[in-house]
């Protein structure tokens, strides 16, 4: 059986993402960039077919617009939680590495991130190809992040296969 560990405040602090904001609009107010990836065309088939299938509502906060039109993303919140399909496995992943199971899905925190409820954080969902990543930011870290990563298990295992293993 895999330990579970909570990505809210009662565990260990999830990836630190302060770069991303600086990059994307999902922490400014404004409508959340999703970066473009080159994918092959079955990965690009089954990230599309989660993004048209992600809910309306995560964590309570309700969906809204993303840039580009047609992006492998999806965006809920002001500010965002943003949703990126099609993300790179990180440098750092081991077979041995610790995942902190939710739903089912085992998602990734790189050995470097902090704890700092502070910080904006991005768990990657590993167990699942190809690989989500949901930035959350630092208004959500106390309250909302395990929901929201709850929300999003039906769809990434109805339409992701599976991914590298985790502990």
């Amino acid at each position: 059986m895999q330990p579970r560990r909570r990505l809210g405040p009662a565990g260990r602090g999830v990836a630190v993402s302060t770069a991303a904001c600086v990059l994307l609009a999902a922490c400014s107010g404004g409508t959340p960039e999703i970066e473009e990836r080159d994918l092959d065309d079955a990965d690009r088939a089954a990230c599309e077919a989660l993004v048209a299938d992600l809910p309306d509502t995560l964590a309570g906060q309700g969906r809204r617009d993303v840039e580009p039109d047609g992006a492998l993303g999806a965006a809920w919140g002001d500010p965002a939680y943003v949703l990126s399909c099609g993300v790179p496995e990180p440098e750092d992943y081991e077979p041995t590495a610790t995942c902190s199971v939710i739903e089912g899905i085992g998602w990734y925190v790189t050995d470097d991130q902090l704890s700092d409820l502070q910080e904006d954080a991005t768990p990657i969902a590993l167990t699942r190809t190809p690989y989500v990543e949901l930035r959350v930011p630092t208004d959500y870290r106390t309250e909302g992040i395990d929901r929201a990563l709850a929300d999003l298990a039906p769809a990434l295992v109805e339409h992701l296969r599976e991914g590298l293993p985790c502990l």
